[in-house]
Order: C-alpha cells, then structure tokens, then sequence
C-alpha cells in the first residue's frame, strides 16, 4: 500500500506545482516578450539502504517555448522587435540578461531602458538620448536622435543595441523572467545578424487556449491522485481488519 502513496503523494505535490507553472503562463498571455514555460514530469528513485522499491515523481522545468510571439505594429519609435531568433541585452546588478521585450523608454537621466527600468546594453556599454530628440532605430539596432532645430543631416548617432543570439540550450531563466548564460559561460557575443523591426512589439507566445486545457488536465491529474491516496487508505483499512479477525 506504501508504494502506492508515494507515488500518488509525490503526483498530487507535483500536479499542484506544475498547476502553478501554467497558471504563470496564464497570467503572462499578455505580456510583452514573455516566453512560456515547458514542463514534464520524470520518475525520481527514493535511494536509501532498503530495497529501491519505491519512486517519487518530480516536476522539471527542461526549458522554454523559444517560438517567436505575434509581432503587432505600434507605430511608436521606441518600440522594436527582434526579427527570427535573437535578443536584446540589458544590464542587471548581476550582469547582463536577455530579454525579448521591446517596448523602450527614455529615462528621466536620457538613458534607454526597458519598462522595467533596466538599462539597454549598446555595443559600446550604455545608450543615451538627447533630451527632446525625436529617435530613429534602423534594422541592425542602431540608434539615431534628432534634436528640435537641428538640421535633417547629420543626425547624431547614439549607438547601436547589442543583439546576441546564444544557443538556447546555453540559457536559463531566472527568477525576475530575464534570460542569462548558464553558470560558468561567459556573456554572449554581438552578433550582427540579428535584426530588429522598429515601431511594432512582440507579444507573449503563451497560447491561451493550450494552458487553460493544461489547467483543467492538472486539476483533473490531482484529483485521480487524491482518489489514489483514498483508495491505498480503504486498501489498508480492510487488510488491517482481515488481519485482526484472521
């Protein structure tokens, strides 16, 4: 009866862990940039000096969706969004991160920043605006800033936007949703390829209507292993009485 608990125990722990990895999905359907996470359960060997007869389940997290969202035209010049495979870099306390989102701003100091506040890394460190300028962003993320009176040639040009495009298998998500080098590798390369669309914004690549089914199969997935941990209980229960009156 125990084998049977610990596989229906560990189930219903992992079924209400993995509910809350849809449910962040859910929550994130309309969230610039976000990219949805995958999930899968794997048998887990309970080791001790007993028999290897029973097993654990365990919920794992082997990565990320890394499909491109929709691409919706804002019309907005600090809007960009990275065309095909591809990401922006921005710096955080530890380091730089990678981040499909690309709905920019310019902070009160004229650097470019993520909504979030986190500066945008350009290839020769940070990116800052003019105050006043009107911004142009071309296709390999260069930035041009045209201030008011200034003549229509000659425009100053404030850098360009570091776009990298790591192997995926190289990357992990951390827990404030950017990406970065898995430990021990160094920060990715620019690479020159990568291009982004200005004046448009990817969405979320979470499909709604893929989670709310996932949803709705983790519930029904926790309720059969809670009928799993009453039906070791009754099992137990009669085998206890056969015992007694045998």
């Amino acid at each position: 009866m125990d084998r049977m608990l610990y596989v229906a125990m560990s189930g219903a722990k992992q079924a209400m862990e993995q509910q809350a990895s849809v449910a962040n999905n859910m929550a994130n359907v309309s969230t610039p940039g976000f990219r949805a996470q995958i999930n899968a359960f794997r048998a887990v060997p309970v080791v001790g000096e007993a028999s290897p007869t029973r097993a654990f389940v365990a919920a794992t997290t082997p990565g990320a969706d890394f499909r491109q969202g929709p691409v919706t035209d804002t019309g907005r010049e600090l809007d960009v969004a990275v065309r095909g495979d591809g990401w922006l870099v921005v710096q955080t306390p530890t380091g730089e991160a990678y981040t499909r989102v690309g709905n920019l701003q310019v902070a009160s100091d004229g650097q470019v920043t993520t909504m979030g506040g986190r500066p945008v890394v350009g290839d020769g460190g940070g990116l800052v605006i003019p105050p006043g300028s009107s911004v142009t962003i071309a296709a390999d993320g260069s930035i041009t800033a045209h201030a008011p009176g200034d003549p229509l040639t000659g425009l100053n040009i404030v850098g360009r936007m570091k776009l990298v495009n790591p192997p995926v298998a190289d990357l992990e998500r951390g827990e404030d949703g950017l990406f970065r080098m898995r430990q021990g590798l160094p920060p990715a390369e620019a690479d020159p390829a990568v291009t982004v669309t200005a004046g448009a914004i990817e969405g979320s690549n979470v499909n709604p209507v893929e989670a709310m089914v996932a949803m709705i199969a983790n519930g029904r997935s926790f309720e059969m292993q809670m009928k799993s941990i009453q039906s070791a209980d009754l099992n137990a229960q009669s085998a206890n009485k056969l015992l007694a009156y045998g």
